[in-house]
Parts: structure tokens; sequence; C-alpha cells
């Protein structure tokens, strides 16, 4: 079963639509009684990694700057 609109409907009541293909719901939007097309939501992976890159961080990258290196910066 699928919720049908015409394209004028669609047009006043998108944000609507946009919930309801969001939720599951099928969701056809028809032009002169004909379907055209069917809103779908975007699959989304929601694990988040932290980091993006296999490895690990030497000490030395992440040390405090000398007062000398601090020097050059400012």
């Amino acid at each position: 079963m699928y919720h049908q609109v015409n394209v004028q409907q669609a047009k006043a009541s998108l944000s609507r639509l946009l919930v309801s293909a969001e939720r599951g719901e099928r969701v056809v939007i028809a032009r002169n009684g004909e379907p055209i097309v069917q809103l779908l939501p975007i699959a989304r992976d929601d694990k988040r990694v932290l980091g993006f890159m296999p490895g690990v961080v030497s000490d030395e990258a992440v040390r405090p700057l000398s007062d000398d290196e601090l020097a050059h910066w400012e």
C-alpha cells in the first residue's frame, strides 16, 4: 500500500510528505493520475567511527611546542 498525491498536492505539502517517506511510508507523486515518482529515504549508517585511518599517532605529533618553536609562529 502507498500514499499517492498529485503534483499540486505534493507542492503544497512537501515537508509532510518528506516526513512520511522518512518514516518508511511509500509516497508516490502522480501527474494526471499516472504515478511518475516515488519518494524514498536515503539509507544511513548510524554507526559513527572515531577516526578514518588505521594506525597510531606518535606522541611526537601531539606534544606541546617548545618556546623556541612557538616563537616561530608568533
